[in-house]
């Protein structure tokens, strides 16, 4: 019964959404009865109870039981579940009554929804005990974690009335977990429907703007779409092959990323859309080789782009997806992508895990054991367990041993990675790899079909640059636990030593000693003084000296430039690296960042791995122990993992007033070489726009130069002004700010 309290409009809506998830419910009048039983329990139990947006509860997880029904093609024990997933966590309802009213299916799936309460340490993840605690239950029904991105995609839907801190740790979590885990399961229209609602929160200006251009796109491309497929129905047809064609646009994501990834505007994005071919098979011959056939018809009219062709028929993804894909060179000089499917391929694209059982597929269950076999067999904290997982939800590659062992492994996995992968010792003592016969550096990206082979030396150890060489989080956590054992292995040799010499000294070993040692020699703090004295890399240098004397008046000076105090809050940033150089011009304002709520006396560093200036969208997280403070960019790829699984840590932050300081940032320059081409690009950064300069790395060859420019500006929009003068020097081609780069 729907509850009186609820406006009439408010029932009539209720009643029309049951009555839809009821009719595509797929499952007996008897599932149908059950379904209507769950929907008056839930109703009943989150009584009087409204969201954020003023609508009745009730409406979320009819919502959510819809989407499991209609777009995932469950059955009606997750519809069910589905409906009363939130009434153990929100109500006074039991797991117990669950049992009691609709059984132990039901009953578990309920229960792996419900989140883990209690207390938490300062350095455990909630999200992450949660995700572990869905994905434990794959181990009995890989239904609850299927309920649980279809709950996500609803609150994705509905997420507009949260707050902004809210919706950027909601949409993080999103993207780095449940979108690849909807692609995992062969749930694409919902995986990328996730991904643009991600990118809709916290890039919304770039959002909307391709949306826009997409949109008037589409209406351009009609045309030229329908003259693209009319041969090739032609051509089909004339073959007897019983098909349809459809086309799509891309999604809003996807364009964006490869913008991002490429650096190019929205016209450079060739690919567009694609075209779809969906055939129904002729019987006694392989669906393989009917897909080659229709490429072979199609690619007499078109040229295809080979480095593009993507044989799924073969070699099927782990998530069980088949097609064929290929890109053609169409009319206008523009690429294509065409996918070709058999209506069983295509029922499993679009309706994924649910449709393998269907045809009885188990690609899927090779990753599901994956995911039995980290719960069981490591004892790991629940973050190193997720990021484990999102190892195993990107694309993967097949790689082999020189003995012909196939190995799976993630796409952009290095030798290093594969080292770890064979074995924790094998990795430890790795120097280099062999891919197919030539010899490769640690880093080197592995391709699939790749032959490794792994030489190492007894004398090898890991070092730290080793945790970038790294792609995937088993072996970066393999590293850092080796690295921890070396460098506890190396303070205790280092304290040795230091306090052997104070004692020759007669000098009594205590703090404020080491205090002075460590301001000496420009330590961070006694565990890096000891460590770096026992690996060797510190010799000492000038010891009995520097005990002699009092506190140096150097360090003072140092101190003065490197800590700037702020008279906002009694925060104080601190610069990870060397000291800013503010130009001539730059007037005195300590304003500089505001944190949107109280935090006490706070350090915040600029994050190195992003380098954010004034301008940029920003997001700050807290560190463990409440004295510090990071600030990202927005869509830095850091940033998005620390909110995914640290909500609680982040902190609202936004530019104030910022002519104080100078910010470091990074080009990549690009052109046609000339004589007097660095005199002419120096002289209009530092003299006609009065900039400095902290690198210039620049190379040349065939006569084209390229290379990468370090400097400080105080802002965004100094360094938009920068790049337009830039880019009018004759000779130069390309210019864009990057976050990281290697040396030349």
């Amino acid at each position: 019964m729907i509850s009186p309290f609820f406006t009439e409009p408010e029932r009539h809506e209720i009643k029309e959404q049951l009555d839809m998830l009821l009719q595509a419910a797929n499952c007996s009048s008897d599932g149908k009865v059950k379904i209507r039983k769950a929907f008056d329990f839930a109703n009943n139990a989150h009584m009087g109870v409204r969201r954020k947006m003023g609508e009745p509860y009730i409406f979320h997880p009819l919502a959510v039981a819809y989407i499991v029904a209609k777009e995932m093609n469950m059955d009606e024990y997750a519809v069910c579940a589905a409906l009363l997933h939130d009434v153990v966590e929100d109500t006074e309802c039991t797991i117990e009554e669950i049992d009691y009213s609709f059984g132990d299916r039901v009953a578990e799936m309920v229960q792996g929804l419900t989140k883990i309460t209690g207390a938490f340490g300062i350095a455990q993840s909630k999200q992450a005990v949660n995700f572990k605690k869905i994905l434990m239950t794959i181990n009995t029904d890989v239904n609850t974690a299927m309920i649980k991105i279809a709950d996500r995609l609803h609150n994705m839907r509905t997420l507009d009335p949260m707050s902004e801190r809210k919706q950027f740790q909601i949409a993080s979590e999103t993207l780095i977990l449940f979108a690849p885990l909807a692609e995992r399961f062969g749930l694409y229209s919902i995986k990328t429907e996730l991904e643009d609602l991600c990118l809709k929160y916290y890039e919304p200006e770039k959002y909307m703007e391709i949306k826009e251009l997409i949109g008037k796109k589409e209406l351009e491309s009609e045309n030229f779409i329908r003259d693209f497929e009319e041969p090739i129905e032609k051509k089909l047809n004339e073959a007897e092959i019983e098909f349809h064609i459809s086309s799509r646009f891309k999604s809003v994501y996807s364009i964006w990323r490869k913008m991002q990834k490429k650096n190019i505007p929205f016209e450079e994005v060739y690919d567009l859309f694609a075209i779809r071919i969906v055939f129904k098979p002729k019987n006694g011959i392989p669906e393989r080789t009917q897909c080659w056939a229709i490429y072979s018809l199609i690619t007499e009219i078109y040229r295809a782009k080979l480095d593009r062709l993507r044989d799924w028929v073969g070699t099927p993804k782990a998530n069980g997806y088949e097609a064929l894909h290929c890109t053609l060179m169409g009319p206008k000089g523009l690429w294509i992508e065409v996918q070709i499917r058999t209506e069983r391929m295509d029922e499993i694209a679009e309706k994924g895990i649910a449709v393998h059982r269907k045809y009885k597929e188990t690609n899927i269950d090779e990753w599901l054991k994956k995911i039995r076999d980290s719960l069981t067999k490591y004892d790991v904290s629940a973050e190193e367990f997720v990021l484990d997982v999102i190892d195993t939800l990107v694309p993967e590659i097949y790689v082999y041993t020189p003995k012909g062992q196939e190995l799976v492994l993630p796409k952009g996995a290095t030798v290093l990675d594969f080292a770890y992968f064979i074995h924790t010792e094998i990795g430890n003592h790795a120097v280099a790899g062999k891919v197919n016969y030539k010899l490769v550096p640690l880093n080197h990206v592995l391709s699939s079909t790749d032959q490794v082979e792994i030489v190492t030396t007894k004398n090898q150890i890991p070092q730290k640059e080793w945790i970038d060489y790294a792609a995937t989080q088993k072996a970066k956590a393999l590293i850092k636990t080796a690295l921890r054992s070396l460098i506890k292995e190396h303070s205790k040799k280092g304290k040795g030593i230091i306090d052997r010499k104070l004692t020759e000294l007669g000098i009594l070993p205590n703090s404020r000693t080491y205090r002075k040692l460590i301001e000496a020699y420009g330590q961070n703090n006694k565990e890096e003084l000891f460590s770096n004295v026992g690996a060797g890399i510190l010799d000492l240098e000038g010891f009995n000296k520097i005990l002699r004397e009092n506190t140096p008046k150097k360090w003072v000076q140092y101190l003065g430039i490197q800590f700037i105090q702020l008279g906002l809050n009694g925060i104080t940033r601190k610069k990870p690296s060397e000291p800013s150089e503010p130009s001539q011009n730059s007037k005195i304002d300590t304003k500089q960042i505001y944190f949107l709520k109280e935090n006490g006396n706070l350090e915040y560093h600029i994050a190195e791995c992003c380098n954010p200036i004034p301008g940029d969208e920003i997001i700050a997280f807290i560190d463990d122990n409440a004295v510090s403070v990071t600030v990202h960019k927005k869509k830095c790829a850091k940033a998005l993992h620390i909110a995914a699984q640290h909500a609680e840590k982040i902190v609202g932050a936004k530019w104030g007033s910022h002519k104080a300081l100078s910010f470091l940032a990074v080009l990549e320059i690009r052109g046609i070489d000339r004589l007097g081409l660095l005199k002419d690009l120096t002289e209009v950064i530092t003299m006609q726009l009065n900039v400095n300069i902290r690198k210039v790395n620049v190379a040349s060859h065939d006569g084209i130069f390229e290379g990468y420019i370090e400097l400080y500006v105080h802002d965004l929009d100094d360094l938009k002004n920068l790049i337009k003068k830039v880019q009018n020097i004759k000779g130069v081609e390309v210019v864009k700010r990057i976050e990281n780069h290697t040396e030349i």
